[in-house]
């Protein structure tokens, strides 16, 4: 009887929660999107060193993204958009563009495996550019009214470093740029964006 009380009390004193048996479900593993959140909150120790990997399982495939066109054109168009090519860029760093003269819609590709959630909203803002090359009042109010974005979209971390700056002999604005520059004057000083000798920009640095 004594025997018994005495193992009922070391039952009472064990922990239980340490026979809980641990969980084989690993963690979740790091997304693109925390490894950019981490480091625009830290970019002193991690903007050099993130990797932007390839997730093409995440993206939709051609197919889809013709489907998913003509199932805005009827949504928000009235199915009056005329057909167009779409293909995913990868070498653009913006979320999406259309050119009207190849009647072509570019995604980007780069941009989407980070935000891959954003693939309908560029589709729908490019659409739009079909009607509406610019951004202008029109192009806003339909933006607005389907739910898409007003102004093209790109990363910050996905950008590349200029190669070139150029200088306003006038004023002292300097333009960093990709590639050089031939013609162009300064946009603060010459009225009206037209060309002005006066205000032709000087190449500062070579990157």
């Amino acid at each position: 009887m004594a025997q018994n009380r005495k193992t009922r009390n070391v039952l009472k004193a064990l922990n239980y929660d340490l026979f809980k048996p641990e969980s084989l479900i690993p963690p979740a593993p790091a997304t693109l999107y925390t490894k950019i959140r981490a480091a625009t909150q830290e970019p002193s120790r991690h903007a050099q060193t993130i990797s932007i990997s390839s997730h093409h399982d995440v993206l939709p495939d051609i197919a889809d993204l013709h489907r998913r066109f003509d199932m805005f054109n009827w949504m928000f168009f009235g199915g009056k958009l005329p057909p167009v090519k779409i293909e995913y860029s990868n070498r653009m760093t913006s979320a999406g563009s259309y050119s009207r003269y190849d009647h072509l819609i570019k995604i980007g590709r780069k941009y989407h495996e980070i935000f891959p959630e954003e693939i309908d909203d560029t589709l729908k803002h490019e659409m739009i550019h079909i009607i509406h090359f610019r951004h202008d009042a029109t192009f806003k109010e339909l933006a607005a009214r389907i739910g898409a974005s007003i102004k093209a979209k790109a990363h910050p971390l996905l950008r590349k470093p200029p190669k070139y700056i150029y200088v306003c002999p006038e004023c002292g604005k300097e333009y960093p740029r990709q590639k050089r520059l031939v013609m162009a004057s300064c946009g603060k000083c010459s009225k009206g964006r037209v060309f002005d000798e006066r205000y032709k920009l000087k190449l500062k640095k070579l990157l």
